[in-house]
């Protein structure tokens, strides 16, 4: 199956661009397996993301969408000058005037205006899908255009499309501030994502950064750096992969089977990623790895809410595992539960990679067994240039914090009214401040109590 990606506002189309490049590049190289394992691997990769133009182009599913027509002219010519793929040229929509930082404009404005000339374009790249899995929107949460805009036309596809399924990828912003509204922005964005979609996959720029800074060892990062990594770690998840023992193909429905293993209950929709290894490809070149020592890091991450590498907290245990009295009494013993668990291993040597750690039932909630809340998908073939890596996608408490964080920001300046006459000026009324608080409540409740 087909997915289309829907790329809004600066961040969006910056990071689908990263996204369908390190996918085109992954495809074109040799994966390290047999011919035969990495040509089945090519042709299930090429029906997702491209649709082979009769010159031999490889052109992207993709939707291109912004109210300023810069990022999206240098993204069009960034693909076109990488020579092994492009942008279809009749799938961008743009206009010279943004929606400046204000979700209310980008929402009740923007939105409804251009709604039926989006939703053309839309439609016209599903009609090329034989089969079509789904959307992947990608959208930043804290300006106007991606989490508005974007919030607008996610409510449009679920309308349109109710058979479909929608993942909105979400990119939470610096805690320290990008714009100065950004948590209203934001709340404003996931309660209502929170109605339309069929789940959020959050990554956070904090944690991005630190990735860049000190697994990367980038001194001066950029917001491309930022993007490569969302990029690579979106890839590892949607690139091909048998979703079953013993499975002779690759899975054909990747947004129905991550669905399933995922999200089991419609108020528990809030997805987390890691990824390991993650380092520079300088480094990369002396490093070797063996499967009991990433999956010993991935579990010990899961279980202390560790978003990389550096700095796990070893301290934190899950009940079971605390053996001795002086364990008990120094284990910080607020681990990080789960719904469920989807771990992906792509290499060398998958058979040997034991993922029984992860099926531990103190892990989940006592709502679903381990047998329904832990997946594995698996495949020989190596992914972007690493022998072996593991990615975890956990429907879990890890979002919790930051979006505590948030909540309290934005309330805080709404109880003082700051800025909100910005936004009921384009249509919105406080009551609609009011009910996003309500549902994020009631979101972090759910999830503070499993």
């Amino acid at each position: 199956m087909s997915l289309i990606t829907v790329q809004l506002g600066q961040c969006g189309n910056q990071i689908g661009y990263e996204l369908f490049d390190v996918i085109c590049n992954d495809l074109h190289s040799n994966g390290l397996c047999p011919q035969k394992e990495n040509g089945l691997y090519q042709a299930a990769s090429k029906e997702r993301f491209f649709d082979e133009h009769k010159s031999g182009d490889f052109v992207s599913r993709a939707v291109l969408l912004d109210m300023e027509p810069k990022v999206i002219s240098q993204t069009l010519s960034m693909a076109a000058n990488s020579h092994k793929w492009r942008y279809s040229e009749k799938s961008q929509f743009s206009q010279k005037q943004g929606s400046g930082n204000n979700w209310a404009n980008g929402y009740y404005v923007h939105g409804p205006k251009y709604k039926d000339c989006i939703l053309n374009l839309v439609r016209k790249e599903a009609e090329k899908c034989d089969r079509l899995g789904g959307f992947i929107t990608i959208m930043s949460m804290a300006g106007g255009t991606g989490s508005g805009m974007g919030t607008f036309i996610t409510r449009c596809l679920r309308d349109i499309y109710p058979n479909s399924l929608l993942l909105n990828e979400v990119i939470w912003p610096y805690g320290t501030g990008e714009v100065i509204v950004q948590n209203y922005n934001s709340i404003l964005t996931l309660s209502n994502l929170y109605q339309s979609s069929d789940a959020l996959l959050v990554h956070e720029n904090d944690i991005l950064h630190k990735v860049c800074s000190q697994r990367m060892n980038i001194k001066q990062i950029s917001f491309r750096d930022i993007n490569k990594v969302i990029a690579h770690q979106l890839g590892s998840v949607f690139q091909p992969a048998y979703t079953a023992d013993g499975a002779s193909h690759y899975s054909r429905n990747p947004l129905g089977e991550l669905m399933e293993s995922l999200v089991p209950h419609p108020e528990f929709k809030m997805l987390g990623l890691r990824n390991i290894p993650q380092m520079s490809e300088h480094s990369l070149a002396y490093s070797t790895f063996t499967w009991h020592g990433l999956l010993k890091h991935l579990r010990q991450m899961l279980i202390a809410n560790a978003k990389m590498e550096e700095g796990i907290n070893w301290q934190v245990q899950l009940p079971s595992e605390v053996t001795t009295r002086r364990n008990f009494l120094t284990a910080d013993l607020q681990f990080n539960k789960s719904v469920a668990n989807l771990a992906i291993f792509r290499g060398k040597d998958t058979e040997s990679a034991s993922p029984q750690g992860f099926r531990d039932p103190a892990l989940y909630t006592s709502w679903l067994s381990p047998d329904n809340s832990f997946s594995v998908w698996k495949t020989p073939r190596s992914f972007n240039k690493y022998e072996k890596s593991a990615t975890l996608m956990s429907n879990s408490q890890g979002l919790l914090k930051p979006l505590d964080s948030i909540v309290g920001k934005a309330w805080n300046m709404f109880a003082s009214r700051a800025y909100v006459h910005q936004y009921t000026k384009y249509g919105m009324e406080e009551e609609d401040f009011l009910q996003g608080f309500t549902t994020l409540e009631q979101i972090i409740s759910s999830y503070s109590t499993l």
